[in-house]
């Protein structure tokens, strides 16, 4: 059995109600897909510490503070996952991807017509009603 890997999500809300994805580069699992940023939990971080550090190396915004959202378990056959969702609204910088990923700001009513893995499925319902 594969072990879960624990992963701190950002739901990226900016101040005209728009939220931010990144595109999975092509070579990693789920590639190609559009998904809300973060990335994995190290052991000696909690969530909200993951994803500022994550959210600076990845899209390069400051964040000043995370708020719980959710929790998902999804097994993906090969993957299991544990995304660990939090709210960003209070942050700073000019958000780009920092390791070649596209990023885009995209109206929340827009968000439907994205591909996202299966497990940021629920998000979507979360955030969209």
């Amino acid at each position: 059995m594969s072990q879960q890997i624990h992963v701190a999500v950002g739901v990226i809300q900016d101040s005209d109600n728009r939220i931010l994805i990144a595109k999975r580069p092509e070579h990693l699992h789920q590639g190609g897909k559009w998904e809300f940023p973060g990335g994995k939990v190290e052991d000696s971080e909690t969530t909200s510490q993951a994803l500022i550090r994550e959210l600076k190396e990845e899209v390069n915004l400051d964040v000043v503070e995370t708020f719980p959202l959710m929790e998902i378990h999804h097994d993906y056959g090969d993957k299991q996952v544990f995304l660990d969702i939090h709210w960003v609204t209070n942050f700073s910088g000019e958000a780009k991807g920092l390791e070649g990923q596209q990023v885009s700001w995209v109206e929340k009513a827009q968000l439907r017509q994205y591909e996202f893995p299966e497990a940021n499925k629920a998000i979507l319902e979360k955030i969209l009603g």
